[in-house]
This record gives structure tokens, C-alpha cells and sequence, in this order.
């Protein structure tokens, strides 16, 4: 068995759910083993937090800086290769550029970076060190989202007209009515969260699931946001529309304050010959749509599924799948790509996505703010 991927984990710690997801889908094909970790900020919760879940105490760091520092001490082979930069959205820039300069790979947590003037940075920095680079956008990994992506690359829809994709939440409803809670909300703090809490923390989900399954780029954007109050500085629902590198039109609909809705992200395409409709809260279904047939449902682990779907399928039909195999997905194409093994373009979002993403985010704020305008969505 090829040797284990040294994974160090920044953030995370604590009763974070992004911290879990991540740590057990590292675990999931074996392909890596935890050696390193600032999982908090506070000493105390950071160590304690370690012990908690069974990580060796001897590599938990105070801080970012002191992992960096020591894990450069050690030699090649016995230090961190990876790291998983799972902290709130304004330390992502800094956090992961050090990481590239000093010879680390990384996976990054979205949004990339809290400007698209960073993310360009970034991508200068990691043309220049050559390292792997995933941002995790975590739905690309259902096996159903990638047969999707496999079926339309193969003309199953033939020519795309119309997509829609939405993204509803309802987190935000209870605290966006008190100013006191909206206040204290590290999401709805620009300084913390970036530009956009609505479009920047769940939108960029919708639009990098567009692009993935169709393979079109979205070419520009007209974006109404909602902010609800005058003291709330971020947008907390909103709807885009899209214009495509072709004549196709579509939309993003996004929410964080739609009442008793969960994690309601879906997505439907429409092409000449069909159509597709799948949504993540029922993950294992993938609906064919035609004009001249009964509505056709695929589901995962059958051998009428592409190599990608099924390299992401882990068992037997009928027995679900969810969100941390999904996670799982990405990390196996990370861990593929770190070993300079082969691998399908569709196994794990790259920098360039966390930059389209970060476009998508500011022209939004941009398009709102200007009045509706259509804006480009920059590379």
C-alpha cells in the first residue's frame, strides 16, 4: 500500500462542522494520516482539542507561524505535505500563500480568498512553486454531480439552453431580526467574511456547480442582493442572472433567510435533447429529462455509470451516500495528485475555480451596487 499523505489541519477545532467533515473525509480512503494541526487560535481549547479526538500532542503548534517554522525543521520525509486551511474566510490569503511558499500543497476551504485581487496573487504564487491546490467545493464529489458532468461532456443534452441553480438556507432567519445577534455573527462581518455573506459563503456553490457540470463558463452577471436591514452590510439572499460563452441564459437564486429550508442546493439544465435535474438533499437521485420518454432516474454504484461516478461510489447501490463521502472524493484527488498519479480533471476543484469563484462573488456586490448592471465575470 502506497504510504500515507503527511495532512496538517489549520482551524477546525471545537464543534466546527467544516472541521469534522474535512478530518473524517481524510480518512475515508486511507490515504492520509493527520501528523500536525493548529486546530484554535486559544492554546488551551487547541491542545485539549487535540487529545479530545486522539491526534499525537507533540506537532499541535500555538500558531500558524510556529507550524510553518518547525515543520521546516524537520526532514522532507517526515514533514506535513499538505495542509487543510479550514479557518474563517479573511485568513485564507495569508494562510495559504505561506503555505505555497514554503513548499507545502494545500486545500482550501471557500471562498479561496476575500478579494479577487488576492486570488489573482495566489495564482501568481502557485504558477511560480508548482504545488497542488484544491478548493473544496465539496458537492463536486457526489458520484450523481459527476455522472452529470460525464453525460453532458458526452452530448446527453446535446446543445445547453437554460439553467437554474439555487442555494436555500434558512440559518440566517432567526438572527438577522436582532441587531444584536446580526452584530456579533462573524459571517456578517465584512472584516471577517469578505464582501458577501449570502453569495460569497453558499451563491459561489450554485455558480461552481454550473460550471462544473456543464463545462461552460458563465460570461457575465446581473445580481439583485438583499440585505434586509440598513445596519447589515452583507447581502443575505439574492438572485442572479447569467449570460454564457454560447446563447445559453440561466440563474442563481440564493438564500440564507429562507425560512425552514435546510441545505436546499439544486441545480436543473436544459439542453435540445433533454434535461437533468439533481438537488443535494437527495443526493442519490439523478433525473434524465426528455420530451419523448418518461422521466428516467439514475442512481449511483450501477454499471450504467461513467468511471468518474463510480470511482466516487464507495457502496453497493441502495445503500446512500452523503456529504462526507463526497468530501472524501476530493481528498482521494488530492491525494492522487500529490503521488503523480493519474487522474480525471473533474476529481477535485483547482485554484482556477477559486478564482472564477471570487469573480462571481465581487461582480455580484459590484452589479447590485450599480444598479443592476451586467458585469464580466473575469479569469
Amino acid at each position: 500500500m502506497a504510504k500515507k499523505i503527511k495532512l496538517g489541519i489549520i482551524g477546525g477545532g471545537g464543534d466546527s462542522l467544516i472541521g469534522v467533515l474535512h478530518r473524517i473525509a481524510s480518512f475515508i480512503n486511507d490515504n492520509y494520516e493527520i501528523v500536525g494541526a493548529v486546530f484554535n487560535p486559544v492554546w488551551e481549547d487547541n491542545i485539549n482539542f487535540a487529545k479530545q479526538i486522539g491526534i499525537n500532542t507533540d506537532r499541535i503548534y500555538v500558531d500558524f507561524d510556529t507550524l510553518i517554522e518547525e515543520e521546516l525543521k524537520l526532514p522532507k520525509e517526515e514533514r506535513i505535505q499538505v495542509c487543510s486551511v479550514l479557518t474563517p474566510n479573511f485568513l485564507h490569503f495569508p494562510m495559504a500563500k505561506k503555505l505555497l511558499e514554503n513548499g507545502f500543497q494545500v486545500i482550501c476551504e471557500k471562498p479561496m480568498t476575500t478579494t479577487f485581487s488576492e486570488a489573482k496573487i495566489l495564482q501568481s504564487v502557485l504558477e511560480e512553486h508548482n504545488a497542488v491546490f484544491a478548493v473544496t467545493h465539496t458537492y463536486t464529489g457526489y458520484p450523481m454531480v459527476r455522472q452529470m458532468r460525464e453525460m453532458i461532456k458526452a452530448g446527453a443534452l446535446g446543445k445547453i439552453q437554460k439553467i437554474d441553480a439555487q442555494y436555500y438556507q434558512g440559518w440566517l432567519n432567526p438572527v438577522i431580526h436582532e441587531q444584536e445577534k446580526r452584530a456579533s455573527t462573524w459571517r456578517l462581518n465584512p472584516e471577517k467574511a469578505g464582501i458577501s455573506c449570502c453569495f460569497g459563503d453558499i451563491g459561489v456553490h450554485a455558480f461552481n456547480m454550473i460550471e462544473f457540470t456543464t463545462g461552460m463558463q458563465i460570461d457575465a452577471i446581473l445580481a439583485d442582493l438583499n440585505y434586509l436591514y440598513e445596519d447589515n452590510k452583507m447581502d443575505i439572499d439574492g438572485t442572479a442572472l447569467l449570460r454564457f460563452n454560447t446563447n445559453a441564459k440561466g440563474v442563481i437564486r440564493s438564500s440564507q433567510i429562507a425560512t425552514g429550508e435546510e441545505n436546499n442546493l439544486a441545480i436543473a439544465i436544459y439542453g435540445d435533447k433533454g434535461g437533468f435535474r439533481w438537488e443535494q438533499e437527495n443526493p442519490n437521485y439523478l433525473y434524465v429529462l426528455s420530451d419523448e420518454k418518461p422521466v428516467q432516474v439514475y442512481k449511483p454504484g450501477h454499471v450504467y455509470n461513467s468511471d468518474l461516478s463510480l470511482d466516487g461510489t464507495k457502496l453497493p447501490p441502495g445503500h446512500p451516500e452523503g456529504i462526507f463521502d463526497a468530501m472524501a472524493n476530493i481528498y482521494l484527488g488530492v491525494a492522487r495528485a500529490i503521488r503523480g498519479e493519474a487522474y480525471n480533471s473533474g476529481e477535485f476543484p483547482t485554484m482556477m475555480d477559486g478564482v472564477r469563484g471570487m469573480s462571481f462573488i465581487e461582480k455580484a456586490v459590484e452589479s447590485h451596487q450599480k444598479g443592476n448592471v451586467w458585469l464580466k465575470i473575469e479569469d
